[in-house]
């Protein structure tokens, strides 16, 4: 690369990231603020357009405001501009040269890579960056290939991991000017009320950042097409486009059906299910969808049952998903299933030996301990089978956290001494406690 291109790209990057610091809050800022005090390098991923370049500004402001770092230790590149196309691993060195002596930093150096796994051979030479020099590194990827086994090699035990989604539902209402959460506010009905309100536009667009600053759902068709065609496409040299499309538009349309790999062969008419289960892998890849396997002591059976699918955000659902009529319970499991993920929880969906299912099944170590089912509403046609269904799981998981999530009801059931507590979707949102 040109040399005097090299610094105007320095130049640029820094001030652009460095400009415009009034963020909307992450909570995930909490855990990358215990990250920054390591050596470690600090991994960013998510789904495309989720936020995590604004998250790595907010992790530098915290460094400015509160460690009084000086700009002038702070590198910001983003390797998706145009102007990297072409560049090798061996033009790394030029560029750490070129600040240095732009900048001449004193003290440790803050360097933010965004998308840099555009350049082959990238991770070695941020292994020797962290040999040898005195570096704080944050990297952001929209590819679950960027923690693949190659880079878990030569990075082995010098890196931690941030899964950044979309807005939670709290992030969205901090967006929205509602700021003071507690939860004894949360029982006051004026704000209730409020907080109704809010979610219904939550479960219908979404929280990527944009969508909600523009409250523009059509953003998400160009969202799909960046995803499919750049990240996917593009990435790992597919052919057959339209079958890809077609997958991907399908699980969507039907989140959180029991789906196996002969059935989706079916529905794209591919030739075979290998195809399909490198497809499901790439989608996966991208964080566009997200798996949940059939919960079951037996490693064998959780592999060969069919596997639920969700999308990484409802707005998809909303934007793009094909449907005769709207299934707000399967909606309503989308958002439990991203904000489990978001809270790091190990989940699985189970069925129990009588066919009776439970939505989700929380594991922690080999011990499952909570049971969750979601249904829009808690009626005398529904409950019993919801019951039903979380005491067989409290019977033959030994389980004794139930929950049912729905969209008003807020009580507690006392069965034979099992309790099992009853809470809106929206509060159970904004209140962790509650896991």
């Amino acid at each position: 690369m040109n040399l005097e291109t090299l610094k105007y790209i320095i130049t640029n990057h820094r001030e652009r990231f460095l400009s415009g610091m009034d963020l909307i809050p992450r909570e995930l800022l909490v855990q990358a603020g215990k990250f920054m005090k390591s050596r470690e390098i600090i991994f960013i991923t998510g789904i495309r357009r989720s936020g995590k370049s604004s998250l790595m500004r907010l992790i530098c402001k915290q460094l400015i405001d509160e460690q009084s770092v000086s700009r002038e230790n702070i590198l910001f590149i983003n390797f998706e501009d145009e102007r990297f196309i072409g560049f090798t691993v061996s033009e790394f060195d030029l560029l750490f040269k070129t600040y240095k002596e732009l900048e001449d930093p004193k003290g440790k150096v803050y360097l933010f890579f965004d998308e840099i796994q555009q350049i082959e051979g990238w991770e070695r030479w941020i292994n020797r960056l962290y040999e040898f020099e005195d570096v704080k590194i944050t990297i952001t990827g929209s590819n679950a290939s960027l923690l693949g086994s190659e880079i878990s090699t030569v990075l082995t035990g010098r890196n931690r991991q941030l899964y950044n989604y979309p807005f939670s539902f709290k992030e969205f209402l901090w967006q929205q000017g509602l700021i003071n959460l507690e939860t004894k506010y949360l029982y006051q009905e004026k704000i209730q009320i409020e907080l109704k309100r809010k979610y219904l536009i939550y479960i219908e667009n979404g929280g990527f950042p944009e969508v909600i600053k523009n409250n523009d759902i059509t953003l998400l068709d160009q969202y799909f097409k960046d995803i499919i065609y750049r990240d996917i496409i593009a990435r790992h040299s597919i052919r057959n486009i339209i079958e890809m499309k077609e997958l991907a538009l399908y699980l969507i349309s039907n989140i959180g059906t029991l789906t196996s790999y002969d059935g989706l062969k079916k529905v794209i008419s591919a030739t075979n299910t290998t195809t399909i289960k490198n497809f499901l892998h790439i989608l996966e890849d991208t964080y566009l969808i997200v798996k949940l396997s059939l919960f079951d002591f037996s490693i064998k059976k959780q592999i060969y049952n069919p596997n639920k699918y969700y999308t990484s955000d409802i707005g998809f659902y909303s934007a793009l998903g094909f449907r005769f009529s709207e299934n707000k319970g399967h909606k309503m499991e989308n958002l439990v299933c991203i904000e489990l993920l978001r809270r790091n929880k190990e989940i699985f969906y189970w069925k129990s030996s009588k066919g009776f299912e439970v939505d989700f099944i929380i594991k922690q170590g080999n011990k499952p301990y909570m049971a969750i089912q979601v249904c829009a509403e808690l009626t005398k046609m529904n409950e019993e089978r919801e019951i039903r269904s979380l005491l067989s799981a409290a019977n033959e998981l030994q389980i004794s956290e139930l929950i049912i999530l729905n969209e008003d009801t807020d009580t507690v059931i006392t069965i034979d001494c099992i309790t099992i507590k009853v809470i809106p979707l929206w509060k159970w949102l904004l209140v962790e406690e509650t896991m």
